[in-house]
């Protein structure tokens, strides 16, 4: 009856030590947040590019990890960093998505005036990559230069490790003020990049289950289909103009309401299997192009800030979070080779990416607007890894037999790491030996747009007479680019929010007459 009796008074006392583990885990993530933004302001404000923010919140989550492990810091307390791929997919990315490609901090113009573009980099191009890294590694374990995977598995590792991440090369755009078309083209390529990759992975975790290839492949066509169309959700958002909210006593309201539509539209995407990425990508720019300005003005400044500040808490601890785990998890580095020709083949994958699909492109583009090729290869050297691969891979090791799990895991975590090490730190010196910095740093990115380094459209009627062919699909294209600005500067707009159709500003965020859009 004693141990009876101890025994409810020890279950008592055990949540007593874990809220105590909790609070100490968050307390020392909060302290890192805190020393990545003052670390991040002073090298910001001393212009030192070699060490960006990115990078210097994953050096703080690897120090610490590391410290942690020496320590022997307790299990209670690790549990609160372990790198959770679901934690990451469903509450960290969708700030990280939504603050950029709303419009927030994107120019539209640019984004839209290359959407062919960055539409074949992030779909074609993802999938060169993927089969391309996935061949390579295939061939290299048959050759004996590396650990020897199956054929599918490779081709996992392929995709997942095609997932670009350029957060601190973007900073630094910003910051040295880098033609917005190469800006657009990074950015639009990296977000639409992720979608793919994740549908590829869990479309060869398929196939490994014994599915026809041609089923599949079918799949991937019909899981992209849907993905779009299931974007559409976000015009729910675009009743804002008749819920009669824009007044002083519902500012609350309204608020609460635009920041919780794209995470409704983000979460039922990937509850119905498709893919929240583009979902919330969509959501938000058409939320801003058309919800936004319903808004009342006290509402447009906070939903604004918001986002921002989501965006900048969640970019800085998924790379605090990367580097804790990192430091924290078990790695299998007897296969070093694996890891030093996965990079090799990576850089390879990526040049045929960029180079073909840039080639493909400019095709397609008149002279005026093709991609120059110092564009292409500041593409090219953009594509570092980050945190999706990071997710996809840590997936990778409950998806795969334990010894391949983990040895593609640990090549992902190297691969990272010295991508976001050293490709971010040497952005600031390719973007000067390129010539694509911008001449005035201060200058905003709007400004620049029209400038020498954009892509000009051309004037049909004084182009020569060549490729009459391709002339002839641009005029067509173009046509249909003038009959949707029309429709939406004479319906939609004026049917979903309370400007008129005359608003010069408004007209500029999508429609450019004189651009195509590939």
């Amino acid at each position: 009856m004693e141990e009876l009796q101890i025994s409810p008074a020890d279950s008592r006392g055990s949540p007593g030590k874990e809220q105590q583990a909790a609070g100490v885990g968050i307390l020392l993530q909060i302290m890192m947040l805190v020393l990545s933004f003052v670390l991040g302001h002073v090298l910001r404000r001393h212009r030192f590019y070699y060490l960006p923010e990115a990078s210097a919140s994953l050096l703080i989550g690897l120090i610490v990890g590391g410290l942690a492990n020496i320590s022997n810091t307790e299990t209670s307390i690790r549990a609160w960093f372990n790198f959770h791929e679901e934690f990451f997919l469903l509450f960290l990315l969708p700030p990280i998505i939504l603050y950029p490609c709303s419009g927030f901090s994107l120019q539209p113009k640019p984004f839209f005036s290359n959407f062919g573009a960055i539409i074949t980099f992030a779909i074609l191009g993802t999938f060169i990559s993927s089969v391309v890294t996935g061949i390579l590694v295939y061939l290299g374990g048959m050759m004996y230069l590396m650990y020897k995977l199956p054929f599918v598995e490779c081709l996992m590792f392929g995709a997942l490790i095609s997932a670009t991440d350029p957060v601190t090369v973007l900073s630094i755009f910003q910051e040295l003020g880098t033609d917005v078309n190469l800006y657009a083209l990074v950015f639009g390529e990296s977000v639409l990049n992720d979608a793919m990759a994740i549908s590829l992975y869990r479309t060869m975790s398929l196939v490994r289950s014994n599915m026809s290839s041609g089923q599949n492949f079918f799949m991937i066509i019909v899981r992209f289909l849907e993905t779009f169309v299931g974007s559409l959700s976000a015009g729910v958002g675009n009743l804002f103009k008749y819920a009669g909210l824009d007044i002083d006593n519902l500012q609350n309201l309204e608020c609460c309401l635009f920041v919780l539509f794209p995470y409704f539209s983000y979460m039922l995407a990937e509850g119905i299997g498709l893919s929240g990425i583009v979902s919330i990508l969509f959501t938000g720019i058409v939320m801003k192009h058309y919800s936004y300005s319903n808004l009342s003005d006290n509402s447009q400044k906070f939903v604004s800030a918001f986002f921002h500040l989501i965006s900048s808490l969640a970019e800085t601890f998924v790379f605090i979070y990367m580097g804790f785990d990192i430091a924290m998890e078990q790695h299998s580095w007897s296969h070093v080779g694996f890891i030093f020709f996965s990079i090799l083949f990576i850089v390879i994958a990526r040049a045929a990416n960029v180079f073909s699909c840039g080639y493909l492109v400019n095709i397609f583009r008149p002279a005026h607007r093709q991609i120059p090729p110092k564009h292409q290869k500041a593409l090219w050297y953009s594509g570092l890894r980050g945190a999706m691969a990071f997710a996809l891979a840590l997936q990778s090791v409950h998806d795969l037999p334990e010894g391949h799990g983990q040895t593609i895991f640990t090549a992902t975590t190297a691969i990272v790491v010295l991508t976001v090490l050293l490709i971010g730190g040497s952005t600031g010196t390719m973007l000067e030996a390129l010539q694509v910095v911008g001449d005035g740093h201060e200058e905003s990115l709007s400004e620049r747009f029209d400038g020498n380094n954009g892509y000009v459209a051309p004037s049909y009627e004084e182009e020569s007479s060549s490729g009459n062919r391709f002339k002839m699909k641009l005029k067509e294209f173009h046509k249909s680019t003038t009959s949707f600005t029309a429709l939406d500067r004479n319906y939609l707009t004026p049917f979903f929010t309370t400007q008129s159709g005359e608003d010069e500003e408004h007209d500029e965020l999508f429609h450019d007459p004189g651009r195509g859009n590939f």
